[in-house]
């Protein structure tokens, strides 16, 4: 089952970069795997899922596995930099990919649950950073909240201007000691 759901999260991804369009309906994706409509349905409970996973799997493989920081670093000069590794990543796949950007920012950044779900390796990984061991991972929730200028789509056209830097860390500068 699990491979069949990749198949269908990969097909459903290549479509969209093949068509240059992120409303590929689920008779597309169905067509082009050989398989019916409904066969989507017994590995995703509606479009939304499909979506979603279709996104997740995006942003785990274009933002969170592109971040690599040293691991000599003292915990916040890492935790510093791979804050700006991620808000890189996120900045280069909205200049990158826009179609996967908009597929991204409409099912999961508009969706705060899914968005939660899709942040979930973002929050561990910045646990283990920290050394918070914090089951519920909020004290990394919300570093990352106090940085949402630089993750969230309203924010996007800022993301390519001059002062993007400076602005980082002023916002870390502000967040450091509360770390």
């Amino acid at each position: 089952m699990a491979t069949t759901q990749a198949k269908i999260i990969t097909t459903a991804e290549k479509l969209i970069m093949t068509t240059g369009n992120s409303e590929v309906t689920l008779d597309q994706i169905a067509k082009e795997l050989g398989l019916s409509h409904a066969a989507l349905y017994k590995h995703f409970r509606n479009k939304q899922a499909l979506w979603e996973a279709v996104a997740e799997s995006w942003f785990k493989r274009e933002i969170i596995n592109r971040i690599h920081v040293s691991s000599s670093l003292s915990k916040e000069k890492k935790l510093h930099d791979w804050l700006w590794a991620l808000v890189n990543a996120k900045k280069e796949a909205f200049n990158t990919n826009p179609k996967m950007f908009d597929l991204n920012t409409e099912y999961i950044d508009n969706n705060p649950v899914a968005l939660h779900n899709v942040l979930i390796n973002a929050y561990r990984e910045m646990d283990t950073i920290m050394g918070y061991n914090d089951p519920t991972f909020e004290k990394s929730e919300l570093i990352l909240a106090a940085f949402s200028i630089f993750t969230l789509p309203n924010f996007k056209d800022t993301w390519n201007e001059a002062n993007y830097e400076h602005r980082f860390e002023e916002m870390w500068n502000l967040i450091k000691k509360g770390v």
